[in-house]
């Protein structure tokens, strides 16, 4: 795998830039395949979210250090020694080259199937952390899937201000459709929403 920083010092050689073009795009593709047939409960916001926190560069360099890829990118003398084998940027462009390497050798499907063993684990985990970070959002896109209104919150207070209890209801119009407590607003509105995705799903 060549880098543009080793071709630069090796006139009329090839980088990995084209690949490295297809490569993000086999990409994108399998993780927003993966992340609709598993996460079926996911509106288009969630699906979104999860797509980004799996294809980035830090999330792909991860994947690529774990594989070693940096000790076969070729890198210009100058780039070696500003230690470009461990930049971000540069192992995850050497890993979407490899996904294109794939796809263009074996088709479709060796590159589908590679990119779920590597990358799919990532993917289960950003999915539960949504779902426990992010209720809110999750049922603003179920309501309004559905043709209802937004949702609101209102909440209440009690207990001394070093250790306050919050009471928050949320609500579909005139409907009460979830009520959650917290340590402080925003928690409470969480677990609100959070009961209300369990009572619409």
């Amino acid at each position: 795998m060549a880098h543009r920083s080793w071709c630069a010092e090796h006139p009329g050689t090839m980088s990995n830039e084209r690949l490295e073009y297809l490569g993000d795009a086999v990409l994108g593709w399998v993780v927003a395949d993966l992340a609709y047939r598993w996460f079926g409960d996911l509106g288009e916001g969630a699906l979104t979210g999860v797509r980004k926190g799996v294809v980035n560069a830090q999330a792909l360099a991860h994947v690529a250090r774990t594989l070693r890829l940096g000790e076969h990118v070729l890198l210009g003398r100058g780039e070696d020694a500003a230690g470009g084998r461990d930049k971000p940027s540069i192992l995850s462009d050497a890993l979407e080259a490899v996904f294109a390497a794939v796809y263009l050798d074996g088709g479709p499907a060796a590159a589908h199937e590679l990119i779920e063993r590597l990358v799919g684990p990532r993917l289960r985990t950003i999915s539960a952390q949504l779902d426990q970070l992010d209720h809110k959002s999750r049922l603003q896109e179920m309501i309004v899937q559905r043709g209802g209104l937004a949702p609101t919150y209102t909440s209440t207070s009690e207990g001394p201000d070093h250790a306050k209890q919050f009471t928050a209801t949320v609500w579909s119009g005139t409907e009460a459709i979830g009520t959650g407590q917290g340590a402080s607003k925003k928690v409470a509105e969480q677990n609100a929403a959070k009961v209300a995705v369990g009572t619409l799903h």
